[in-house]
C-alpha cells in the first residue's frame, strides 16, 4: 500500500515533483535573469528615480513617502503576481495535454496531489528567490525603511501562491489556451495598472476606491508596502493576509480536484 512518504528517502513524495521542476530550471535559468535582476533595476530607475523626480518636484511626497519609496515595494508585488501567472497557465496546460509530463508522473507512485504540491512549491520557491533579489535591489536604491523589509520575500511568496494556485487549477481544466490571453489582458494587466501600484488609492474617486480595494493584487501591494515601511496596522494587515490566503487555499482545493479528474478519472 502506497503512502504519501517515500520510505527509502524519508521525505514527502511531492518533493520529487519539486525536484523535477528545480532540475529543469537549472538548465533554463538564464532566460529568467533579465526578469529577475535587470527589470527591477530598470523599473526603479525609470519610475522610481525618473518619474519620482517629477513627482517630488511638483507635488512632493506621496502618502508621506518619496515616490521611489512608495513605488518600490509595489513593483515586487506586481512581479510576483506575474510570476504566478506565467508559471501556471501555459506550462500547466502543456504538462497535462501537450507534453503530458504529469501523466508520466502519476504513472509512478506520485499522486495528482503530489504533482500539484510539487508544482506550487516550486513556483513559491522561485518567488522567494525573486523576492530576495528585489529586496536587495530596493535596498541598494535606499528605498527600505525598516528591518521588517526582510519579510518582503515572504510577502512575494504569498502573492505568488495566491495567484498560482487558482490559475494552475484553471489550466488543468481547459482543453486549449484560447482563454489565457483574455485572462492576461483583462485581469492581469488591469490589476498591474489599477491596484494602487503607481499611485495611492486616495487618488481614485470615492466611489471607485472600494472597487480597487476589492482587487486581489491591491492586498499584495498593501502588504509589501507595510513590510517596506515597517507599518503593520492590525486589522488591514489581517484583512490582506486573509484575502491572499483564502485565494491560495481555494486554488489548492480546486487544483487537487482538477488534477485528479484530468490525470486519473
Amino acid at each position: 500500500m502506497s503512502t504519501s512518504t517515500d520510505a527509502r528517502l524519508g521525505w514527502p513524495r511531492w518533493r520529487r515533483s519539486w525536484w523535477y521542476h528545480a532540475t529543469t530550471y537549472a538548465h533554463t535559468w538564464r532566460g529568467s535573469v533579465a526578469g529577475t535582476v535587470l527589470f527591477p533595476i530598470l523599473y526603479l530607475a525609470a519610475l522610481g528615480v525618473g518619474v519620482g523626480h517629477l513627482v517630488s518636484k511638483h507635488t512632493g511626497l506621496v502618502d508621506g513617502q518619496t515616490y521611489l519609496h512608495f513605488i518600490a515595494p509595489s513593483l515586487l508585488a506586481t512581479t510576483t503576481m506575474q510570476l504566478g501567472e506565467s508559471e501556471s497557465l501555459w506550462p500547466v496546460l502543456a504538462a497535462v495535454k501537450w507534453i503530458r509530463q504529469y501523466h508520466a508522473a502519476v504513472a509512478t507512485p506520485l499522486t495528482p496531489t503530489d504533482v500539484l504540491a510539487g508544482k506550487l512549491t516550486w513556483v513559491v520557491t522561485r518567488a522567494l528567490a525573486t523576492g530576495v533579489v528585489y529586496t536587495i535591489v530596493i535596498g541598494a536604491f535606499g528605498a527600505l525603511h525598516s528591518w521588517s523589509s526582510l519579510a518582503l520575500p515572504l510577502v512575494g511568496g504569498l502573492i505568488t501562491l495566491a495567484f498560482a494556485a487558482p490559475l494552475t487549477a484553471y489550466a488543468a481544466t481547459v482543453q486549449t489556451d484560447a482563454s489565457f490571453i483574455t485572462i492576461y489582458r483583462f485581469a492581469i494587466v488591469p490589476m498591474f495598472l489599477f491596484s494602487a501600484t503607481f499611485y495611492p488609492v486616495t487618488a481614485y474617486p470615492g466611489y471607485l476606491r472600494p472597487v480597487v480595494q476589492f482587487v486581489p493584487l491591491y492586498h499584495g501591494v498593501a502588504l509589501a508596502r507595510s513590510a517596506a515601511f515597517g507599518q503593520w496596522p492590525l486589522l488591514p494587515t489581517i484583512g490582506h493576509v486573509t484575502v491572499l490566503s483564502a485565494m491560495a487555499v481555494a486554488g489548492v482545493l480546486w487544483g487537487r480536484r482538477a488534477m485528479r479528474r484530468r490525470l486519473v478519472d
